[in-house]
């Protein structure tokens, strides 16, 4: 017996449980308005999903947007250090060619060959 009835508002769906065979009396009604809100709850359901996989990818961008300001500033640090370097290097050859210039200037430095003055 799997016929559905319909009254003037359309509140009740008969659903028979068993075959042809069986009595109204072990038909389940459902009102139309709990197959609505079960429907409804669906779509909560899958909103609250859409809603979390929205919170996912807004958290994941975020974290992706920080990473990159964070390589930015770990881009610009190591020019930084670069630049840094090179102008140490540059000092650094100033320095030693200056240090060169003195040692070969003082007589404190200079090699002495003691043999030539002791004959």
């Amino acid at each position: 017996m799997d016929t559905e009835v319909d009254g003037e508002d359309g509140t009740f769906t008969n659903i028979s449980l068993a075959d042809d065979t069986v009595d109204s009396e072990f038909a389940v009604l459902y009102t139309k308005q709990e197959n609505k809100l079960s429907i409804m709850n669906c779509d909560i359901d899958g909103d609250m999903e859409n809603q979390v996989e929205m919170e996912e990818k807004t958290r994941l961008i975020n974290q992706v947007l920080e990473l990159q300001h964070t390589l930015e500033d770990l881009s610009a640090r190591v020019d930084a250090v670069k630049e840094e370097n090179l102008k140490l290097k540059s000092e650094n050859q100033v320095l030693g060619q200056y240090i060169e210039n003195l040692m070969s200037a003082s007589s404190v430095f200079q090699t002495t060959d003691t043999k030539s003055k002791r004959k």
